[in-house]
C-alpha cells in the first residue's frame, strides 16, 4: 500500500513520524513523508521518499515574530500572518498526497483528514497528545491538562478545538471548494460521517487511557527514532562524559526565548551553586553558545538516545519527544514548560513521581534550578520511580501496534 505521512512542526513533529514511516516500510508498504523542506535531509537520511511543504518552520522558529509568539506575545498576529503560507501548504500537501491508499496526518499539516475524504481513502489522525479526544479524566493537554472536574475538563477540549480552527476555518472551506470540489467541513475529527481513528504516540504507563474514550482511540507507545547509521559523538563530547560522574542535561529545544541570555546565565548559575557537572544544549536556540567553566559542556545536539542514559538527570522545556527519551532512559526529570502541552508533560512527570514539580520559564531562577536539580539527583525515590518507568517503557513497541491498527483499517 501507498501511505502518505503528513506533518508539521519542530524536530520533535517529525522525528516519531520517521520512525513509523520506517516501521510502515519494513512492513512492506511504500511511504512517503510529507513535512516542511527544512527537514529534506533529516528524512533522507533514514531512506524515506520525501516531499516538500514550503512554510519555512525552522526560520520562524527563530525569527522575532516567532520568538516573540513563543514567549506568548502577538501570536494571534502571527497566525493571521501565516495563513497565505498555510493555503500553500495545503495545495503542497494535496499534491503529495496523489496515488495513496491511506493518509497519517498531524493536525499541524491541516490538509489531512480533508484529502483523506476527497481521495475517498482512510485517514489517522496521529500525534504524541490526546488533544483530540474529549474526557472527563483531564483537561485539554493543549491548555495544560489541570482537573477542573469532569464537566470543565470536557469543555475544554470543545474550546481548545474552536480557538484552533476557528481562525483557519474560512481557508480551510476555501480549499475544500477549490482545490478538493467538496463542501464546507462539518468538523475536524470525522470522516466520512464516522469518527476519525486517533494513534497517540505515548505510553499508556505514563497518561493512563480514560475510561470514556471510543474504540477508535489508540494509545500506542512512543514511536522512537534510532540514532543516524554511523552517528559518533564529537571526541570533545566524549572525554567530556568520562571525565566524571554523569552530568545534568539542560536543553530547551525550539524554545527560542527573548531573553535567551538570561536564562542562560540562569541555568549556569544554579548548576554552579548544586555543584553539577552539566551538558548545556543549545539546540535551535533555547539556550545561548556562551563561555561556560570546566564543568559545563555545550553541546550543539547528539541523539537523545544515546545522551540521556550517560546523564544523572534530564531538564528540558517539556516537548513530548524530549520527555519521552528522558523517561524511556529512566531518568529523573525537570521540566520548564514554556506554552502548548509542556505543562501537562510537567504535571504528568510530577505526578507519576519521576521529577519535581515543573517551573514554568517566566519563573525559571537559578534558585528555583538548583533546587529542582537538587530535588532530582538526590531523591532516592524520585530515581527508582524513573529507572522502572523506563524499563516499562523501553519493553513497549509503539511503531508496532500503529502499524497494526493501521493495516486494520487498510482492510
Amino acid at each position: 500500500m501507498n501511505i502518505t505521512i503528513l506533518t508539521l512542526g519542530s524536530r520533535g513533529d517529525v522525528q516519531p513520524y520517521i520512525a513509523l514511516g520506517m516501521g510502515l516500510q519494513r512492513a512492506g508498504h511504500a511511504v512517503r513523508l510529507v513535512t516542511d523542506s527544512g527537514f529534506a535531509a533529516f528524512v533522507a537520511d533514514y531512506g524515506l521518499d520525501f516531499a516538500p511543504l514550503e512554510v519555512g518552520v525552522i526560520q520562524l522558529i527563530q525569527s522575532p515574530q516567532g520568538k516573540a509568539a513563543l514567549a506568548g506575545k502577538g501570536l494571534f498576529s502571527l497566525m493571521k500572518q501565516m495563513q497565505p503560507v498555510l493555503r500553500r501548504m495545503m495545495d503542497d500537501a494535496w499534491v503529495a498526497s496523489q496515488g495513496s491508499d491511506a493518509i497519517v496526518f498531524h493536525p499541524k499539516a491541516m490538509a489531512g483528514v480533508h484529502i483523506a475524504e476527497k481521495l475517498n481513502i482512510p485517514g489517522f489522525l496521529a500525534m504524541a497528545l490526546p488533544a483530540y479526544s474529549p474526557t472527563a479524566a483531564f483537561a485539554s493537554p493543549a491548555l495544560g491538562g489541570a482537573d477542573y472536574g469532569p464537566l470543565l475538563n470536557k469543555l475544554s477540549y470543545r474550546l481548545f478545538m474552536a480557538g484552533a480552527t476557528l481562525p483557519y476555518r474560512r481557508m480551510v472551506n476555501a480549499f475544500r471548494r477549490r482545490t478538493l470540489g467538496l463542501a464546507p467541513a462539518k468538523g475536524d475529527v470525522t470522516l466520512r460521517g464516522r469518527p476519525v481513528p486517533k494513534l497517540y504516540a505515548y505510553s499508556e504507563h505514563v497518561v493512563p487511557r480514560p475510561r470514556d474514550w471510543g474504540d477508535e482511540v489508540h494509545v500506542t507507545g512512543y514511536w522512537f527514532l534510532p540514532a543516524p547509521h554511523g552517528w559518533q559523538p564529537s571526541r570533545e563530547l566524549q572525554a567530556f562524559l568520562c571525565a566524571g560522574p554523569p552530568p545534568v542535561y539542560v536543553g530547551f529545544g525550539s524554545m527560542s526565548a527573548q531573553d535567551i541570555e538570561a536564562k542562560t546565565a540562569a541555568v549556569l548559575q544554579a548548576v554552579q551553586v548544586v555543584g553539577q557537572r552539566a551538558i548545556l544544549a543549545t539546540g535551535w536556540g533555547g539556550l545561548a553558545a556562551v563561555a561556560v567553566p570546566e564543568n559545563v559542556f555545550v553541546l550543539n545536539g547528539a541523539p537523545h538516545d544515546w545522551l540521556f542514559p550517560r546523564c544523572a538527570a534530564v531538564v528540558h522545556h517539556g516537548g513530548s519527544g524530549t520527555t519521552a527519551a528522558g523517561l524511556r532512559a529512566g531518568k529523573p526529570t525537570v521540566i520548564v514548560p514554556f506554552f502548548g502541552d509542556q505543562p501537562f508533560w510537567g504535571r504528568r512527570v510530577q505526578a507519576l513521581g519521576v521529577g519535581p514539580a515543573p517551573i514554568p520559564h517566566k519563573k525559571l531562577t537559578a534558585d528555583a534550578l538548583a533546587n529542582a536539580i537538587r530535588v532530582a539527583t538526590s531523591d532516592a525515590g524520585i530515581a527508582q520511580r524513573a529507572k522502572a518507568l523506563g524499563e516499562k517503557i523501553c519493553a513497549e513497541d509503539g511503531v508496532a501496534r500503529a502499524i497494526h491498527v493501521i493495516e486494520k483499517g487498510l482492510g
